[in-house]
């Protein structure tokens, strides 16, 4: 089963196991066998995401936004995103140059076309820009794929880190 992520990258460390064990558990509960997951590799829940496909024996795929996505990722981040890069199964480019909302829109639809089930790690509030959370969940719904909303209860987001 191909499963896409979408969620928020700023969240509290001590949220962070919450949504590992939240991913686990939806794993588990839509397949009994490993998945194979669909992420862009963001800091927060999609790092989260990829280590917890690995850990339950899944593969995943990355669909980065842009050429310089590296680049654009908080540097306490970098490093968990390269070794993560170096394990994906493939790498799929949007054939943007630089990032920015349209390429990371671009890389939302992409994944949406390669999933059969979307998991969102998502606090329900709107976001600001045409690549937020809830627009991918929305799109998701509207193209009919099965879409899993975590958010754990003791959950909160983190402020930008610097």
């Amino acid at each position: 089963m191909r499963v896409g992520v979408t969620g928020h990258i700023h969240l509290a460390p001590e949220t962070e196991p919450l949504v590992a064990d939240a991913l686990r558990s939806e794993l588990d509960r839509i397949s009994d066998r490993p998945v194979h997951g669909v992420t862009c590799l963001a800091a927060g829940t999609d790092q989260i995401f990829a280590r917890t496909v690995l850990a339950t024996g899944g593969t995943y795929e990355v669909i980065l936004p842009a050429l310089d996505y590296r680049d654009t990722i908080e540097p306490a981040w970098r490093d968990s995103f390269d070794e993560l890069l170096a394990r994906a199964s493939s790498v799929v480019h949007t054939g943007y140059r630089s990032s920015g909302t349209a390429a990371y829109v671009a890389a939302n639809q992409e994944l949406l076309r390669r999933v059969e089930r979307l998991v969102a790690v998502w606090d329900g509030e709107p976001g600001c820009h045409a690549a937020a959370t809830d627009r991918t969940v929305d799109g998701a719904r509207r193209r009919g794929i099965p879409t899993t909303v975590l958010w754990p209860a003791a959950a909160r987001r983190a402020p930008r880190r610097t």
